[in-house]
Formats: C-alpha cells, sequence, structure tokens
C-alpha cells in the first residue's frame, strides 16, 4: 500500500470508530418520557409458580415470553437469605431493551447450563447477543434447563456430577470478562 492509501484507510477507520462509538451512546441513552421500565428487571428462573420464570411485583408474575435476547455483561454468585435460609444464587447480568438480572440457584440445572456453555464460547462470540431459553425438564416438573444461543446457534455443553463447577464457572466469568475488555 502506498502512503496515501495508508492514510484514507486510516482515515476511513477513525470515521467508523467515531460512528460506532455514537451508536452505543444511542443505545445507552435512557428512554424518555413515561414508561414502567425504571431501573433493571430481576427474573426469578424457576418453575415455582407455574410458568418456566416470573418476576415479583409484589405478587410472583409469570413471564410469557419464552426466549431472552441482549448482551451477556456478568455473571456472579451472591449468598442471599431465602425463606429464612442461607443459598447461594447465580446472577446473569443481560444488558438487552433494559437490563435483567436473572437470578437461579447455583447448582441448578438452568445454571450449570449457562456456565457450561458460556465456558466454551469466546470472547468475541460475546459481541453478539445470546438468547436464554428456559426449557423445562420432561421427567421433573420441578427441573428447567436452559438452552443458550449464539447468532442463532444452539451452543451444546454437556456436563454430569464428575464436572469441575469451580473451574467451569471461573473459565465462564473469564470469557466475560475478557469480552468486556476488548477494544475493536
Amino acid at each position: 500500500m502506498t502512503p496515501q492509501e495508508n492514510a484514507e484507510l486510516l482515515a476511513a477507520l477513525m470515521r467508523q470508530e467515531e460512528l460506532l462509538k455514537q451508536l452505543v451512546a444511542a443505545i445507552n441513552k435512557p428512554k424518555l418520557g413515561l414508561h414502567s421500565e425504571a431501573g433493571s428487571c430481576k427474573i426469578y428462573c424457576n418453575r415455582q409458580h407455574g410458568g418456566l420464570w416470573y418476576k415479583l411485583n409484589g405478587e410472583p408474575s409469570d413471564i410469557p415470553q419464552t426466549a431472552l435476547t441482549g448482551y451477556l455483561k456478568e455473571l456472579r454468585f451472591e449468598n442471599t437469605e431465602r425463606r429464612k435460609k442461607e443459598s447461594c444464587k447465580l446472577l446473569i447480568t443481560v444488558q438487552a431493551d433494559r437490563t435483567y438480572i436473572l437470578e437461579s440457584g447455583y447448582d441448578t440445572h438452568f445454571s450449570k447450563c449457562i456456565l457450561a456453555a458460556i465456558a466454551t464460547l469466546t470472547p468475541e462470540q460475546l459481541y453478539s447477543p445470546i438468547t436464554l431459553q428456559p426449557t423445562p425438564g420432561t421427567t421433573d416438573e420441578n427441573v428447567l434447563f436452559c438452552r443458550v444461543w449464539v447468532n442463532s446457534e444452539l451452543i451444546m455443553a454437556s456436563y454430569n456430577e464428575q464436572s469441575d463447577w469451580r473451574e467451569i464457572s471461573k473459565q465462564a466469568i473469564a470469557v466475560i470478562k475478557a469480552a468486556a475488555e476488548m477494544v475493536f
């Protein structure tokens, strides 16, 4: 390439970077006017109240939608108290039309499906939206699995009783952190 072509390419890349920054800023702007979407929305991922997942607005409210698509921003574990007992929960933060925080028991099939799938991804794959699809177990009405999709591709990740969940969790969290630190 000639110096002139290099300069033109650099200028074009700088224009693209500026447009990308403007696009990200536009996406992150809050909605103006009246709406019902202030703050984040916490979704409880279990079949306890008749559906696959629900939110609490005083009373449990079943979520009729069968999937959530957005950008995976964080996985973290949190100790909390539920029904006067200490329990550990996996919190999954997804940025979509608003911030969604999905909560599931750390040792549930729902959590294991997500952790196993995310641990197999590359940071580059997390630059695309992912889709989380709660899926009921077929033999036990209390079991809830989760299918993870990236670019319309189902991410198949198996696990069993010998799976090292500490390592799988560390890998999944590391992939998300690496994606957040990447600059294109």
